[in-house]
């Protein structure tokens, strides 16, 4: 039995479909490469970048190695220099444009710009993809819609504005009114981009008999918030022809720097518990498909190994945290991480001097995507302080972000709330507001926070729901100071200019609570609300502000007398497998100390431990050995460093198949009943074996060769 000092745990039990190995989805990633024994890493799906004249072939080669196959290109950008560069010159007027006439490029391209998806475009985008659906892949990743919030100046934007709105394009930074509505239109061009492909890509999947699925792969509400870009995020859902959402999270993303307590620094982990949050409350409601993913390195080449192996940590644990979630995107670019090279361990990029991937860290990665593989687990325990909170975000958060009057940089309207509960070891979530209008969305929320400042209720039915879900029992907690000038836009709200109502006088009137009365709970049928004449941007500032938030959240909690419990951790036992965070600036800076037999993943040895200690920053993976013997299990591969399948005990036998890429070093745990009396190899390799007696499992080391080994490992089966 495994025991986690100093915590309170709540068992949920999540359950998950059954899925064929020859269906399974559950792992993927994503390679421009062609097949190389140096990236057969062994999740169950390669999904193909770009439909090119090698497109085909890099299908067959994925196939012919077992992969299921996707395909993804991206839909504001890509290698489509072929439809900017014509006979007429260069398609400047589609291109994202800035007020000075900076034209807004792909990475360094001359030739590929961020689209304003023209009709032209979108036919483009069709054709584009045609080949994949009649290449037979399962499913179509359409990447990244994004429209740059200091853009809107171009020829093209023009036109759609008047299109649009029916009347003649203003510039953006000329007003609030102007930038907020440049972001609907931003939001709503791709949106309707998306509409006409997906369905373009079922029908002619339909036509061919066959059924293909189609996701967006794309970056969280709050980074493309804090990063100035407008997406249609949440309003995907609409779409029939919408299965779903890789959530692009990781390192480069969740390491943008936010403001807590005054201090502003990268504080990746509880960033990316964050935005991980946000995708999951986006698709929940609709059971959907998401994937989690995560990267072993990032964008940024000059990062030494060491900060990229503390960043990935960091966004791995994070991801666990959501077991609802149980699909992943294991890496992007395989070809980067492990054919790339970067500065040494403890260099940065001045010194010049560059390696490739650790063979150590090889190792782990390799460990953690076999974990990754099995985390499809129904038996579920959190590990954290009380359940059942949300801040409530709008996609509306996206309008806000340029010139006239941007909102706050570090994105404090939404920090300024969030981070004082995550700090405390409550495992809030980014409630989508967007979502609240479908049964039952909210129901697993006791209480919400919600502010107005720094994002605006697209819709008047939010609020009916969300007055409905109060008088339900549910306990709101509002924050706003009424500054935000976005108020002043005009919206639904303050009938389109004709008065002076902030964005939050609709929700209060529907509540009938009185406005002017702050800091005390009123009571609205069976819930309560609150109101907190403040602006989260300016509490996020104050020594005092996160205490501010804890303290009202506590007051909130007591009129329905649920305790705020509060710790210095975040975890999650899945299944076998325990995921844990220590966080600084938290309740305590005392270790969290972890006892019970387990595996270490994150150790490339794969060690056997009966106690970890954690200190403050620190994070650990997990594998509970006494897990599988309580659930009537002996003999098993318990953690490895290649993908395992095909395992079987039959007459004093254990077999499995293991694979992993070339030029890696494979290790791997099993559990047996009593010592190997032999372990062979089909084909043979040369594999180094310990037996621990005291633990009961036998750890191979093993050269990986990009080919399946088949392992047959005999024991003794007396008492068995």
């Amino acid at each position: 039995m495994y025991a986690v000092v100093m915590f309170i745990a709540l068992v949920l039990f999540t359950f998950f479909p059954c899925v064929a190995d020859d269906e399974r989805d559950f792992t993927c990633f994503q390679a421009a490469a062609p097949y190389s024994p140096a990236l057969d890493i062994g999740s169950d799906m390669a999904i193909v970048y770009g439909v090119n004249r090698t497109f085909s072939e890099r299908v067959a080669e994925w196939r012919k190695q077992g992969y299921a196959v996707g395909m993804m290109t991206g839909i504001s950008w890509g290698d489509y220099g072929d439809y900017y560069v014509t006979e007429e010159g260069f398609k400047k007027e589609e291109v994202q444009t800035t007020k000075t006439g900076r034209l807004y490029m792909h990475g360094h391209s001359e030739t590929v710009g961020y689209n304003v998806p023209s009709p032209a475009y979108v036919r483009y985008i069709k054709k584009k993809v045609e080949p994949a659906v009649d290449a037979g892949v399962r499913a179509i990743f359409l990447e990244e819609p994004e429209y740059w919030a200091e853009t809107g100046w171009s020829e093209a934007f023009k036109a759609e504005w008047q299109r649009f709105y029916g009347e003649p394009w203003v510039p953006p930074d000329s007003s609030v009114d102007a930038q907020y509505h440049a972001g609907k239109l931003k939001y709503n061009l791709y949106f309707e981009a998306l509409r006409e492909v997906k369905e373009h890509i079922k029908a002619r999947a339909a036509e061919q008999g066959k059924t293909i699925e189609c996701h967006v792969p794309t970056h969280s509400l709050i980074n493309y918030a804090h990063w100035r870009i407008v997406s249609p995020m949440s309003s995907l859902m609409e779409l029939q022809a919408m299965d779903g959402y890789i959530a692009q999270v990781w390192t480069g993303t969740s390491r943008t720097p936010n403001v807590y307590r005054g201090v502003r620094k990268e504080r990746t982990f509880e960033t990316a518990f964050l935005e991980y949050g946000q995708m999951l409350s986006m698709v929940r409601p609709t059971g959907r498909k998401v994937w989690f993913l995560a990267d072993p390195i990032e964008d940024n080449p000059n990062y030494s190994w060491n900060n990229y192996k503390y960043n990935y940590e960091c966004t791995i644990i994070a991801s666990l945290m959501w077991p609802e979630v149980s699909r992943y995107e294991v890496m992007p670019w395989p070809s980067r991480i492990f054919q790339g090279t970067y500065p040494k361990v403890d260099m940065d990029a001045s010194s010049g001097e560059r390696e490739g991937i650790p063979a150590e860290y090889a190792t782990q990665l390799l460990a953690v995507i076999n974990a990754l593989n099995d985390m499809n687990q129904s038996e579920v325990t959190r590990l954290s302080g009380t359940e059942g909170i949300g801040v409530v975000v709008s996609d509306s958060m996206m309008f806000q972000r340029a010139a006239p009057h941007p909102s706050d940089k570090d994105l404090g309207s939404f920090y300024g709330l969030a981070l004082p509960l995550v700090k405390a070891g409550i495992p809030v979530e980014p409630a989508q507001l967007e979502t609240i209008t479908t049964p039952g969305a909210f129901d697993h929320h006791k209480l919400l926070l919600l502010t107005y400042e720094g994002q605006k209720p697209l819709r008047p039915d939010y609020h009916e729901a969300l007055a409905a879900w109060v008088r339900g029992g549910g306990l709101l907690l509002y924050v706003d100071d009424g500054s935000d000038p976005y108020h002043n836009v005009r919206e639904w709200w303050n009938e389109h200019g004709g008065n002076d109502a902030v964005a939050g006088d609709d929700l209060l009137e529907r509540l009938e609570v009185d406005g002017a009365l702050t800091d005390v709970p009123q009571s609205v049928g069976d819930g309560f609300v609150m109101i907190i004449n403040a602006s989260p941007r300016k509490l996020q500032q104050e020594e005092n502000g996160a205490k501010t938030i804890c303290d009202a959240v506590e007051a909130m909690l007591t009129r329905k007398k649920i305790p705020l419990e509060k710790q210095h951790y975040l975890g999650v036992k899945r299944g076998p497998y325990l995921a844990a965070s220590v966080l600084d600036e938290s309740v305590s800076d005392a270790p969290l100390v972890i006892e019970g037999n387990f595996i270490d993943i994150f150790d490339p040895v794969l060690p056997v431990t009966n106690k970890r200690v954690l200190a403050e920053n620190e994070r650990a993976l997990l594998y509970d050995m006494d897990w599988p013997k309580k659930n009537g299990v002996t003999a098993k591969v318990l953690a490895a460093a290649a993908r395992i399948r095909n395992e079987q005990v039959k007459d004093g036998v254990l077999s499995f198949t293991m694979r992993g890429p070339e030029n890696t070093t494979g290790r791997a745990r099993i559990l047996l009943p009593n010592a190997p009396t032999a372990v062979n190899t089909m084909p043979e390799i040369m594999m180094e074996q310990d037996w621990q007696e005291s633990s009961g499992t036998l750890w191979l080391s093993f050269p990986n060769g990009a080919k399946k080994i088949t392992v047959t490992i005999a024991f003794e089966t007396a008492g068995f």
